[in-house]
């Protein structure tokens, strides 16, 4: 495929990589390729700004909250947990969040392997809307990743138990975190009293 700067003049490139005479082409085509290309070109540039505006964003959060935790002699960091500020007048409020992704180690093999042994131990007639429920929880996408939240939400089942307790102890033990998002989020009160969202999403607005 040709690169914009090797197109012979009075040809147009479509996108299997033919070289169409300019002539050729129609007007709403030319007219619909200048439209996407100079909004996708702007859509590059908000993205980008963006993106340093969230930097700058987290950056300030943290300098405050580490600020703030040294009036009380603490010295650390402010850039991790989750914080929610409110302007003085109360008009504006912003929340950081800090979202971990989960993974499994190990252990989960070990904790399926005793889930397996309670329903088979256990009465005849829960054994298929039990095992079901493991197996549905288990169950793997198209990538072969396990839902972390299907697993998690087992631990969550009060089952007295003492196989199924080590069960969810072999759950809790290969939980790990494998990355940490931050999240920044701004609010203004309206009328009513209640904070609305300020959408940086072009969908949402």
């Amino acid at each position: 495929m040709a690169t914009p700067s090797t197109i012979p003049p009075g040809y147009w490139q479509d996108a299997s990589g033919n070289l169409i005479p300019e002539s050729k082409v129609k007007d709403i085509d030319k007219l619909r390729h200048q439209v996407v290309t100079d909004l996708c070109h702007m859509a590059k540039q908000r993205r980008d700004g963006l993106a340093e505006f969230k930097a700058k964003a987290m950056q300030e959060v943290a300098a405050l909250v580490a600020t703030s935790m040294e009036q009380y002699g603490v010295k650390t960091g402010g850039e991790k947990g989750n914080v929610t500020l409110t302007s003085f007048d109360g008009k504006y409020k912003l929340v950081r969040q800090m979202q971990d992704r989960l993974v499994f180690g190990e252990q989960l093999l070990a904790a399926k392997a005793l889930i397996d042994e309670c329903v088979q131990a256990w009465s005849k007639d829960a054994n298929d809307n039990i095992r079901a429920l493991v197996n549905h929880a288990f169950q793997t996408d198209k990538e072969g990743k396990i839902n972390t939240g299907r697993v998690l939400g087992l631990r969550s089942l009060d089952i007295q138990d003492e196989a199924w307790k080590q069960a969810m102890q072999a759950i809790a033990d290969s939980t790990k975190t494998a990355s940490t998002t931050p999240y920044v989020r701004f609010y203004e009160r309206d009328d009513t009293g209640e904070y609305r969202a300020i959408s940086l999403d072009v969908a949402a607005v």
